[in-house]
């Protein structure tokens, strides 16, 4: 069986998501496809609208063979660690191509910008650090460096999709992978996009912006399939909310207050005296959002300072999270179906890592940021037995098994 391999968050699963697998079939013959997925924490630093398992079921139901979960030291990361993490999944899961969507659309052009990053790396450095010196992001530094280098048929590194794809492609060359990368072009949507275009293709941002601003489910129907809008609510019927950050600026507001600034200091992401910031507009601010805004410069974008309020939330030590950040150590197996049953079967005793489908005491340690993860996702859940039972999710939850009726 030949396996494709997808990376994704699925926040929530929508109809571009459906254009991207049925496209990623399509184009590389895909007998199976196999999705690494972040947990309840994602990649721009905010917690996942529904839980992993949920996300997990509107993956298979929409024609998903295997859902494995990106771990948390990979999944909450800049671009270049989450991108290696899961490169390195799809690798060690014996796929043999992997698909992404771009703003691009053409794998050319991705190889050609990776060998030119090479070729030119110290230039390249030398001008991020020029650019950082005068204040900007990492982001908008890279992008920069690269534009002053003129490559023709390169990449917009100044688009996300484009961003993440780059360091995909330099992963396969990094860790001298045999899988091989395809591109999609991104349709309609763009991925910032925070308001409706006219067609059924929204991007993540703007369903998530249209439910929590009308709470109105009709908002939202046209734009994923039948089976991603009924999980989503049958997930807020029973648990009672979608997740967002304003449920956990509680806890967050509590971490940052009562933490020393020698304490914020050793937290993963707080670099460059951020920390006394931290402690300064803590108290005084009345949302996360309020929060944020306070926060953010040019220097430090909302992404990164999201993604350092999960670590600081996650109290997330540095020296604890370069420990974890070499590479996987396991593969934790959230869903399949019945197809990715078959194929589990077929690979089973080739793989490299462990397969984690039940949580145990001779495996707590390698997932022991997962599991904190989970709870400390259910801290924001408002109803007590539902916080209780999603805290403990790892422990009771098996992995989804998806059967067609």
């Amino acid at each position: 069986m030949q396996a494709t391999g997808v990376i994704v968050e699925y926040n929530p699963f929508h109809n571009g998501h459906l254009y991207h697998l049925n496209e990623a079939k399509r184009k590389t013959n895909a007998d199976v496809v196999i999705a690494v997925m972040s947990g309840n924490f994602l990649q721009r630093g905010e917690p996942a609208i529904v839980s992993k398992w949920t996300r997990t079921h509107m993956a298979l139901a929409a024609g998903i063979d295997i859902v494995i979960e990106l771990p948390y030291t990979f999944a909450v990361q800049k671009a270049e660690t989450f991108a290696f993490g899961a490169v390195f999944l799809l690798e060690s899961m014996k796929c043999t191509r992997f698909c992404f969507g771009s703003e691009s659309g053409t794998i050319d052009h991705f190889v050609h910008t990776v060998q030119m990053f090479k070729n030119h790396k110290n230039q390249i450095d030398a001008i991020i650090k020029q650019e950082m010196k005068k204040g900007v992001s990492y982001p908008t530094a890279v992008s920069r460096a690269f534009q002053s280098l003129n490559i023709r048929d390169g990449i917009d590194l100044s688009q996300p999709n484009n961003i993440l794809g780059f360091h995909y492609v330099k992963a396969v060359d990094d860790i001298q992978a045999s899988i091989v990368p395809y591109t999609i072009e991104r349709k309609s949507a763009h991925y910032h996009d925070e308001r409706f275009s006219s067609d059924t293709i929204a991007s993540a941002t703007s369903i998530r912006k249209a439910f929590f601003e009308t709470k109105d489910w009709n908002q939202i129907a046209s734009y994923v399939p039948v089976t991603t809008l009924a999980a989503l609510q049958n997930y807020y019927q029973e648990i009672g909310q979608l997740h967002h950050w304003e449920s956990y600026w509680p806890f967050l507001q509590y971490r940052l207050i009562t933490s020393s600034i020698e304490q914020l200091r050793e937290i993963y992401e707080v670099e460059e005296g951020i920390e006394y910031r931290l402690k300064e507009m803590a108290p005084s601010s009345v949302s996360f959002h309020d929060f944020m805004e306070k926060m953010k410069t040019k220097r430090y974008t909302w992404t990164r300072l999201q993604r350092m309020c999960v670590h600081i939330l996650m109290n997330t030590r540095k020296e604890d999270m370069w420990k974890s950040m070499k590479a996987p150590s396991y593969i934790r197996l959230l869903g399949m179906s019945e197809n990715g049953r078959n194929y589990l079967s077929q690979i089973k005793k080739d793989l490299s890592l462990p397969l984690i489908s039940k949580v145990g005491a001779n495996v707590q340690e390698l997932l022991a940021f997962d599991l904190l993860a989970t709870r400390t996702y259910g801290i924001g859940v408002k109803k007590t037995k539902k916080r209780r039972d999603l805290m403990n999710m790892d422990f009771t939850c098996p992995p989804v098994y998806f059967k067609k009726s």
